[in-house]
């Protein structure tokens, strides 16, 4: 759940920290088809059965950006993101999981340079995180966070910091991490945790060749016995992605692989959830295929 709920709130810090001038984004849509639920008890595989559709808009809107003399970046920008799943479900004796899932949020980041080889990075958020059944307050989580990132050269930057989250019901601090690596020439390598990672070759400026490992969720609160529980689904999925650059400010990229995991854990707004020892799996789903469309820009 932890994990889960950090990445909804950062998971885009790695691909803004560049800090754009001008509007960035991307739409993505992703697939899973219906693949065989497994119970938790004893791990059987049942003929119950479940798929998952996504998509996902995330913008970040520039509201201040000046360049110091070395050409670096101090920066001041609006973040808005939106997550809307649709699932479908067969064969369940009752419902176990969400057929709809939202997550949208808005918040500000900025950007600064702390000298030669450190820079800061501190974002705010704040977000309805929803099945879609009943909102009410309790479905509004912030979070916020502070990163003090240590650049060494222009391909290696390691950071992290503080994150304080409302995810648990009460305000608490969870450390998050921050992991840039890339490789020069036309073989590139990129880490980005808890994002993910890629490894690929680029043919030419306009078309490249990668092979992808992505960490995704999603988080929604909901009454269970008159109690506000906090749903987290994760999924871990992995292929190849061609990338066609389009234009200078329009890049198209294509998924096609396998879902290795899909699982769903539910906890109660309290700080000991975190601790607490869990006596059986998560619930969760066979390994399937996933496949995905996605279109970024960068308008000047």
């Amino acid at each position: 759940m932890k994990r889960n709920l950090l990445a909804v709130s950062f998971c885009l810090l790695g691909y803004w920290v560049s800090g754009q001038s001008g509007i960035s984004g991307e739409l993505k849509t992703e697939y899973i088809p219906f693949s065989r639920y497994i119970r938790p008890e004893d791990s059987v595989k049942t003929n119950s059965k479940s798929n998952f559709k996504r998509a996902d808009l995330n913008l970040s809107i520039p509201l201040s950006v000046k360049k110091d003399s070395s050409g670096k970046v101090k920066a001041w920008s609006l973040l808005l993101s939106g997550s809307y799943a649709k699932m479908a479900h067969k064969d369940y004796e009752k419902q176990l999981f969400p057929d709809q899932m939202l997550n949208a949020q808005a918040g500000i980041q900025h950007i600064r340079p702390l000298g030669k080889k450190w820079s800061m990075m501190m974002t705010a958020t704040v977000g309805v995180y929803t099945d879609l059944e009943q909102i009410s307050s309790d479905d509004i989580l912030g979070q916020g966070g502070i990163l003090f990132i240590r650049h060494f050269n222009p391909n290696l930057a390691l950071g992290g910091g503080p994150v304080l989250t409302t995810a648990f019901g009460v305000p608490m601090i969870l450390p998050w991490i921050y992991f840039d690596w890339k490789t020069n020439g036309k073989i590139k390598f990129n880490i980005n945790f808890p994002e993910g990672m890629e490894a690929g070759y680029l043919f030419s400026d306009r078309f490249a060749l990668k092979a992808v490992v992505n960490l995704s969720g999603m988080t929604v609160e909901r009454n269970k016995d008159g109690k506000s529980m906090l749903l987290g689904y994760q999924q871990i999925t992995a292929g190849i992605r061609p990338e066609l650059k389009l234009n200078d400010k329009l890049s198209l990229r294509l998924t096609g692989g396998t879902a290795l995991l899909r699982s769903f854990n539910e906890n109660d707004r309290k700080i000991k959830s975190i601790f607490k020892e869990k006596k059986m799996d998560d619930p969760k789903f066979a390994s399937t295929f996933y496949a995905a469309v996605s279109l970024r820009w960068n308008l000047p």
